[in-house]
């Protein structure tokens, strides 16, 4: 993990975040969480669109900028040098993509972290913190790429492939979870399964359509069979536990 000092000042006051979203629900949401935590932190401004996030009166008195990749069909990481010059706010992507090429192109303008829309409140509140304060918030695989392009200008990608290292890879921190209580949980009923996961059984079930697809497993009997085989029965490495997952 790559920390630096905290920023000057964000002792005594709250976190100032602004909030990039055309999603009105997800930003509505975030507006939510974002308030429900004051004193720690509070929201100074949001934007839906690229041009009304360059414009807007309240970026510059920014400490973190959380920013959705795509806001309105426009590559919002293409203007991360625009936005560098709005203010000096960090930059905290928020993103429901899983493509780790995005990510990282991200990380490579400016971003100081990355973290999923399906990562619990918890965690992005807690990836808010860390980056405003001016530590880093990347998975382990994007943090090695991005260093392997800062020294030697080329991904550490260079090992041999690893077609199920990298099926278990494409698996976000929520799917690592559901898999973990599944595998805990082998003979419960699917509505238990989801109660302790804290969401809707229908939700659970578009989950594991997503998970036996990056897998290539079919129903829970195979994802016993291949998460027990591959160590995914035991707790992930969170990223709520740290500025790494």
């Amino acid at each position: 993990m790559t920390v630096t000092a905290p920023l000057p000042g964000l002792a005594t006051r709250p976190i100032r975040v602004f909030v990039a979203e055309d999603h009105q629900i997800t930003l509505w949401g975030l507006n939510q969480l974002i308030e429900a935590s004051r004193p720690r932190m509070e929201m100074v401004g949001c934007a839906s669109t690229l041009d009304e996030l360059l414009c807007h009166d309240g970026l510059p008195g920014a400490d973190l900028l959380l920013l959705d990749l795509d806001l309105g069909g426009q590559d919002a990481a293409a203007a991360m040098d625009a936005l560098r010059q709005r203010g000096n706010a960090q930059v905290l992507v928020l993103t429901g993509a899983d493509d780790a090429a995005l990510h990282r192109g991200a990380v490579m303008r400016g971003a100081r972290g990355v973290v999923h829309k399906s990562a619990p409140a918890a965690t992005i509140l807690r990836a808010i913190e860390c980056v405003s304060e001016g530590q880093v918030w990347l998975h382990r695989a994007l943090m090695g790429e991005v260093l392997g392009l800062l020294t030697d200008g080329v991904p550490r990608a260079a090992a041999p492939r690893d077609p199920e290292a990298e099926r278990i890879a494409s698996l976000t921190p929520r799917e690592r979870d559901i898999i973990g209580v599944l595998l805990r949980q082998a003979g419960a009923k699917l509505l238990s399964v989801a109660d302790t996961l804290r969401m809707s059984e229908h939700t659970l079930r578009n989950h594991l359509t997503t998970i036996y697809a990056k897998l290539g497993v079919r129903g829970r009997l195979e994802l016993h069979v291949y998460g027990t085989a591959h160590g995914l029965d035991r707790e992930p490495a969170r990223a709520a536990g740290g500025a790494l997952s």
